[in-house]
């Protein structure tokens, strides 16, 4: 494992609850750095690049939200914000500063080590399936050491959040651009299989001039580079494997928790609410609107999926 997957970060201004996350994640395997407010807390994420943080919303100084923002601009931490403040404008906007998940006080320490151990479990699948650097698929195993975790019986809801507003339009691509990329990989417009780029066999896939490599956590867009979160990449990720397959927002909400059945695990309003949040945050970043999508559709009343390629 690497230094990364060992590390989890506390931030957190309240002794006794810093104390219980603090022992929760040691018992969790991890190596635990603590902060009492926002800004020492940024400054160990910077100098030991946490695979978890844990962040307190009302602090001295700078609050969660600010403190959300300055982390993500450094780290792709899954981070976890906790916090008494249950209305729905505080999810949203503690989602929209980069949150990965959002609890509130009081929690159980088994509901949060219950989210950790499903993110690393999707990490450890993640890695068993992807490409190899070299192109060939990962021999059976191949995961990074010491993601495997502890069973889960239940997983309680992820946080709540309202759905957004649409995000403002992004001025359509030229016909002949999209054209180019139109073809999916059995000349099928309608086909749920991911199409990687065309005499690129490291595993890439591409709709519309959005390219995505699960290995190297990398995505760009015509050629430039987007800074997602966590989530956000699971999103993309999830809908470009499935293209015009829609994927219901209680389908996208139990993948992000690391589980794959509807039938056997609770999905909540919360859930899904906390999905809208995260595919609202991932259009603004592409420039999409959601009335006139160039890349991911809305179903009403059932999901998501792609755009038609052409």
């Amino acid at each position: 494992m690497t230094d990364q997957q060992r590390i989890a970060i506390v931030i957190e201004d309240e002794p006794d609850i810093r104390e219980l996350l603090v022992q929760v994640l040691g018992q969790g395997g991890f190596t635990v750095h603590a902060a009492g407010n926002g800004l020492d807390g940024v400054a160990l994420v910077e100098r030991h690049r946490p695979l978890v943080t844990t962040l307190d919303v009302s602090m001295p100084g700078i609050d969660g939200f600010e403190a959300a923002k300055r982390i993500r601009a450094i780290s792709d931490t899954y981070l976890i914000m906790l916090t008494a403040r249950g209305d729905e404008i505080d999810t949203l906007m503690g989602l929209e500063a980069g949150a990965d998940d959002y609890m509130l006080k009081p929690f159980r320490p088994r509901e949060l080590r219950a989210r950790i151990d499903a993110m690393l479990r999707r990490r450890a699948r993640d890695a068993a399936v992807a490409p190899a650097p070299n192109g060939s698929p990962r021999p059976e195993g191949a995961a990074d050491a010491g993601t495997a975790a502890s069973p889960v019986t239940t997983t309680p809801d992820a946080a709540a959040a309202p759905a957004p507003a649409p995000s403002d339009e992004r001025p359509a691509r030229p016909a002949e651009a999209r054209a180019a990329g139109a073809a999916t990989a059995d000349g099928d417009p309608t086909s749920t299989r991911p199409r990687s780029v065309p005499g690129d066999d490291d595993g890439w896939l591409e709709h519309r001039g959005i390219r995505l490599q699960p290995d190297m956590h990398l995505v760009t867009l015509d050629g430039e580079e987007l800074d997602l979160t966590r989530s956000e990449f699971e999103l993309l990720h999830l809908l470009l494997t499935s293209r015009r397959r829609v994927r219901s927002k209680a389908d996208l909400a139990l993948a992000l928790r690391g589980e794959s059945y509807v039938t056997s695990y609770y999905v909540g309003d919360a859930d899904k609410r906390a999905v809208e949040v995260h595919l609202a945050n991932l259009r603004r970043k592409l420039g999409e609107s959601a009335t006139q999508p160039t890349w991911i559709e809305t179903v009403r009343g059932v999901g998501y999926r792609l755009t038609a390629d052409d």
